[in-house]
């Protein structure tokens, strides 16, 4: 008995870890799982190892391991293991990667990380999960910032205990399919938000209506609402209205781009047309940037079948108009602000080809900075806790932000 629990547990093993590095892409319903395994065994790879090398003890201590399918059971498991320790140090290429973006735009003087080894904290990396609390920062919750529809609409707020004044903004919009219970503003986005309240940014996280209630686009007349609220607000809390930056994963990264680039899209803003909705960075992770699909980039069905039975409710051939109101890429325009567009090369859930598509026609447009992340290894949401891979985008893209705040300094002078 012991001998079959022990093969079958090394078989498994392997199927996890081929599945983070083949993850599969094309199965509207197979994917989320590949999605959901691949994630935590890509990402929490060590502490896979080391949990699964405690079961290994256990059964060594309980029985005795001899005969051939033993051995093959013990080759398996370190043979994966061995795999899985490999995928979790390759994060170290995120370190390369974002190096290539900050550095061309480092002015004589500025501090860098990249120049040292010692920007990773590993004693965070060892505690992903307790790291992500918010022990050291000053925090505003459940902030009613619009009622709508009897939904009372609400925000927190990340910032250092002491007092700030004019400090940047980062905007976080949360993903989960625009759908209630796959996502909300508690847990979302963490990692970068707390990193940028202690470098002094004032941290935004909004929640909107989900679907299948809402129906698009009331998901970005919320985004836009919470836009003019803090716009109108956070200088109470030490942040600078006139800079803010808007970041978000999946369906936040399709509504802060979105946000982004329909400033002059007064449908998105019913009774409140007027307000000024403009920001002066995105920042979005693996989202869906043409739901029309014009270039045929989406591999996945599964998108096409959640916008036709939640989101829009429609399918494409009854509301063309609507699926390029809400595709971002049909909003491009000269005047938009500076990107920096992040997509995992092992995302299960959205299409790398459709963002890498959007980077460069809007690079093409954009008379700003556009640039374009593709972050070897990294699955969808591979940015919800500290890993070495998300750690070291995490830091890029703090430096590139800060730069673009920067930047945004010197022309006011």
């Amino acid at each position: 008995m012991a001998t079959l629990f022990l093969f079958l547990f090394a078989v498994i093993s392997v199927a996890l870890t081929y599945n983070v590095l083949r993850p599969n892409v094309s199965h509207p319903r197979y994917s989320v799982f590949s999605f959901l395994f691949g994630w935590l065994a890509g990402e929490l790879a060590l502490h896979v190892v080391l949990v699964q090398a405690v079961i290994l003890l256990l059964v060594i201590l309980v029985g005795e391991l001899s005969g051939f399918w033993d051995a093959i059971s013990v080759f398996l498991l370190a043979g994966s293991w061995g795999v899985l320790s490999y995928h979790y140090f390759s994060g170290y290429k995120a370190k390369a990667l974002m190096a290539e973006l900050v550095l061309p735009h480092q002015k004589a003087g500025e501090v860098s990380i990249w120049k040292r080894h010692e920007e990773l904290d590993w004693w965070r990396l060892i505690r992903p999960f307790y790291a992500l609390k918010d022990s050291d920062l000053k925090v505003e919750k459940n902030i009613v910032y619009a009622e709508v529809d009897g939904f009372r609409l609400k925000l927190d707020i990340r910032s250092l205990p002491s007092s700030l004044e004019k400090a940047p903004v980062l905007l976080q919009i949360h993903g989960g399919a625009w759908t209630k219970g796959y996502g909300s503003k508690n847990e979302q986005g963490l990692p970068l938000m707390q990193h940028m309240a202690r470098q002094g940014w004032v941290s935004v996280s909004i929640d909107y209506r989900l679907s299948p209630k809402a129906t698009f686009p009331d998901h970005i007349v919320d985004c836009k609402k919470a836009l003019a609220w803090v716009k109108e607000n956070i200088h109470k809390y030490g942040g600078d209205p006139k800079f803010i930056v808007a970041t978000g994963g999946s369906a936040g990264g399709h509504l802060s781009s979105l946000l982004a680039l329909s400033s002059a899209e007064k449908l998105f803003q019913p009774g409140f047309e007027e307000s000024d909705t403009s920001i002066q960075g995105c920042v979005p992770f693996y989202g869906i940037y043409d739901l029309h699909d014009s270039e045929r980039l989406q591999v996945n069905v599964g998108l096409e079948i959640v916008m036709r039975k939640s989101i829009i409710k429609q399918t494409k051939q009854e509301n063309p108009e609507l699926y390029t109101l809400m595709s971002p890429i049909k909003h491009v325009h000269k005047d938009a602000p500076p990107f920096l567009v992040i997509h995992g090369d092992k995302d299960s859930l959205t299409s790398l080809a459709e963002a890498q598509f959007f980077a460069s026609h809007l690079d093409e447009v954009s008379a700003q900075s556009v640039e374009f992340a593709e972050v070897a290894g990294a699955q969808h949401a591979f940015d919800f806790f500290p890993s070495l891979r998300s750690d070291y985008v995490m830091l890029g893209i703090a430096q590139r932000i800060g730069q673009w705040h920067r930047d945004y300094i010197a022309q006011q002078r």
